[in-house]
């Protein structure tokens, strides 16, 4: 986990005669704002910075139309280039990061809402997840589930990075049957060949990293737009605060139908100033989104557990006291406003067990020490209410790191590792589909090459048999 990574040599191209081929498509060469846009949030890993923080692309692209895409992928592939696809940058892990230097592409000029139905929005890869939002709410629709991130962050980097977000607690994650309905995506070969995935197929391009494929358009589940009300609310212990998350998390959608669930830890609160005036320091925090009309249910459930609503917010409320969207202090949004105001900070990813019992989450608080302080996210899948501890962590090197990581495992809290940048890294194995589709949509193996330590040791082998391999786990 600790060794630098070793970037392979990359072979010396001509950049300049490079980029007259990629004409008409918009070039970014200048090696500033080429720098910029390798990176993405991976910093907030001190490990994954000391890694990546050198890898920079030779050249940004940036495709206006799904033409303009296939155009750059196509002098890529001619050209032997890597290929990193980008978006927002809103990753924690370095997925848009080329390790290999080569052509970055980015695609945030596909940013085309192209229909908007009944339940379902269709739009290019490169649309703004918060823009997508505007768009639907005058139609009577919002997003089933969006990125903290959503002002800078794209669809197509959602759905090919992301995993859950804004919305989850109602509607499951990204992966749940039906919140990705389609997507779009070109191979990169002599000539692109636009492949569509639909219902489960889905899967084989979601959350791959863009390791697979290209993608140039996503159709996405809608649910009826409702009138948000963002609410805080203060306990005097994170027991108390965690077991309110998790009663509201569980509670009949006809009762309250929240849209966010987040309870924050009393000592990241306090990185929170622009809170001081409206919520009592020393407060552990339950943040949530519910409908307006069932505002009074939702007092009622968080003062039987103690708590005490400060401040219950809506769009006018919210712009008048001049505050950050709720969902800005939930997710990683915590973990960014601590960064602020102390590099030192760090964070992790942890599945908890059994979400209902309080006691062990708070035994585990008790077991982790002061340089770990909590912060849950609840969920649904399948209908079922999930759990994740996203703790703030002092960081003080890798071996107090494992330590963390080895004090949760022993009690089968499930460890999903923010601080590595390969996708099998996050206790996730190889997913034998994804890497499949890789070797049909990208057989020269060009597309966020480093990112897959499975695919170095399979690539020799065909479609059909790297597929077999997934099937033979599954029995």
């Amino acid at each position: 986990m600790n060794e630098p990574l070793q970037v392979p040599e990359t072979k010396k191209t001509d950049w300049t005669a490079i980029t007259r081929r990629l004409a008409p498509v918009e070039i970014i060469d200048e090696p500033v704002l080429v720098k910029k846009r390798s990176r993405d949030f991976f910093w907030y890993s001190p490990i994954l910075n000391q890694q990546l923080r050198k890898c920079f692309g030779d050249l940004v692209a940036r495709p206006q139309t799904r033409e303009e895409l296939g155009h750059c992928l196509a002098v890529a592939y001619a050209e032997d280039i890597p290929v990193v696809l980008r978006g927002g940058g809103t990753g924690n892990y370095g997925q848009a990061v080329p390790l290999e230097g080569g052509l970055i592409v980015e695609t945030t000029r596909m940013n085309r809402i192209l229909e908007i139905g009944e339940g379902f929005v269709r739009v290019e890869a490169g649309a703004l997840m918060a823009d997508i939002n505007a768009a639907l709410i005058p139609e009577g629709w919002e997003m089933a589930m969006f990125p903290s991130t959503q002002d800078i962050a794209t669809v197509g980097g959602f759905v090919a990075g992301g995993s859950a977000g804004i919305g989850s607690v109602a509607n499951g994650p990204l992966r749940e049957s039906g919140n990705i309905i389609r997507i779009k995506a070109l191979s990169m070969e002599a000539e692109p060949v636009e492949h569509v995935f639909d219902a489960a197929e889905v899967l084989q391009i979601h959350h791959a990293w863009g390791l697979n494929g290209a993608i140039t358009e996503v159709t996405l589940r809608t649910v009826p737009t409702r009138d948000w009300i963002g609410c805080m609310v203060g306990f005097d212990s994170y027991a108390d605060c965690y077991r309110a998350g998790y009663a509201l998390a569980s509670a009949p959608e006809e009762e309250i139908a929240r849209k966010l669930c987040s309870t924050v830890d009393a000592r990241i609160c306090d990185y929170f100033p622009r809170l001081e005036d409206h919520v009592p320091r020393g407060r552990h925090l339950l943040v949530s989104l519910v409908p307006r009309e069932q505002l009074p249910a939702f007092r009622s459930l968080m003062e039987a557990h103690g708590g005490t609503v400060h401040l219950a917010m809506d769009e006018a409320e919210r712009a008048r006291l001049k505050l950050p969207h709720v969902f800005e202090f939930a997710y990683n949004h915590t973990t960014l406003q601590v960064l602020k105001s102390d590099r030192n900070a760090t964070y992790q990813q942890i599945g908890v067990p059994d979400p209902s019992d309080g006691e062990r989450v708070a035994a585990m608080r008790e077991k982790l020490g002061d340089d770990v302080w909590s912060h849950h996210e609840f969920t649904r899948a399948g209908g079922k209410v999930l759990a994740a501890d996203l703790p703030i962590i002092w960081y003080q090197g890798p071996q107090r790191l494992a330590e963390i990581n080895a004090t949760y495992e022993s009690d089968g809290f499930t460890v999903y590792d923010a601080h590595v940048n390969v996708i099998e890294g996050n206790h996730m194995q190889p997913d034998y589909r994804h890497l499949a589709w890789k070797k049909r949509l990208d057989p020269k193996g060009l597309m966020n090459p480093g990112k897959s330590r499975a695919w170095e040791r399979i690539r020799h082998m065909d479609a059909q048999e790297i597929e077999a391999m997934g099937q033979a786990k599954e029995i």
